[in-house]
């Protein structure tokens, strides 16, 4: 009787037994998969965190750059400033301005030519420069009327101030470097270029006499 309780006992702790391993198993397995949960998780936050900081990165970079551009921006600014200051003490004071007017200087359309009447003009404003008797600085600016390309009003503009120059130089030996020229061209017309006589004022040199 006693031998068959020991059976007995044997048997259903083998029983209890076989029931706990899957248990265990099963937790393990549970374990396992948590763990390697945790793992992609870990993964994931690193990844975003590495995706913020580069983020983070490219935001100051930027910031940085736009800082360059704007601090190369004052500078080009600074430096044009200089320019026109070195510009102005160059010319000096601004004594007076005369304009070729067209109904004087007869620019014919798509000319540069110097008529009579332009020359006329031009020996009184000398005359003017002989009485005045300084030192002086010639900006002579061609202008145009806006018919036409503006690439090539220029180009005119260009061609009626050098003109002026050429007369200027081979009639009364004013020194080249005494003399500089630009072009306007249609950019800064005196009157309306939608009508002929507009358009006929708007055809003209003037020349600024600095000290």
């Amino acid at each position: 009787m006693k031998n068959n309780r020991i059976v007995f006992l044997v048997g259903f702790l083998a029983v209890i037994g076989l029931l706990l391993v899957p248990g265990c198993a099963t937790k393990k397995y549970v374990r396992q998969e948590a763990a390697a949960i945790d793992q992609k998780v870990e993964g994931i936050e690193t990844a975003i965190e590495e995706n913020q900081k580069r983020i983070k990165e490219h935001d100051e970079r930027l910031a940085t750059l736009g800082s360059l551009i704007t601090e190369q921006q004052d500078q080009i600014k600074g430096v044009d400033g200089k320019i026109e200051d070195v510009k102005k003490a160059t010319q000096g004071k601004l004594l007076f301005k005369e304009t070729l007017k067209n109904d004087q200087a007869k620019f014919k359309f798509d000319s540069s030519e110097l008529g009579p009447e332009a020359k006329a003009a031009l020996d009184v404003f000398v005359q003017k420069l002989v009485q005045e008797n300084r030192g002086v600085y010639l900006e002579i600016q061609g202008h145009t009327d806006s018919t036409g390309e503006e690439s090539y009003n220029l180009l005119l503009g260009k061609k009626r101030a050098e003109a002026v120059m050429e007369y200027f130089y081979k009639q009364y030996h004013i020194p080249l470097h005494r003399m500089q020229v630009f072009s306007f061209g249609s950019s800064a017309p005196v009157s309306d270029n939608k009508t002929k006589d507009g358009r006929a004022q708007n055809r003209r040199v003037e020349i600024l006499v600095y000290e």
